[in-house]
């Protein structure tokens, strides 16, 4: 069994997540091999919200070049969880707007 700060690893704050806020929409960096219904869990029990919906997006390193050196970025798995509409609202992103 994983604990719920092993499956969520650091919110993502970027222009378009941030729009994402105003239909109950929060993006975080995901753990690669959690599934949704861990994802839910993790997040009921981190931030005490009511999840709706969950969707994953898997992606891929990226080939970087240092001078004659070349290697990848790591792949990444990013959630977008949707919150009920009678849940509150998650105070990370509060001020980020």
């Amino acid at each position: 069994m994983k604990y719920a700060y092993d499956v969520i690893k650091k919110p993502v704050i970027t222009e378009r997540s941030m729009m994402g806020l105003a239909e109950n929409k929060y993006t975080f960096e995901v753990a690669p091999n959690a599934g949704k219904i861990e994802i839910k869990k993790a997040v009921e029990e981190i931030f005490g919200v009511k999840v709706a919906k969950v969707n994953t997006i898997k992606l891929p390193g990226k080939w970087k070049r240092m001078g004659v050196y070349t290697g990848k970025t790591p792949a990444t798995k990013k959630a977008v969880v949707t919150l009920t509409a009678d849940s509150k609202k998650i105070e990370i992103f509060e001020n980020m707007i």
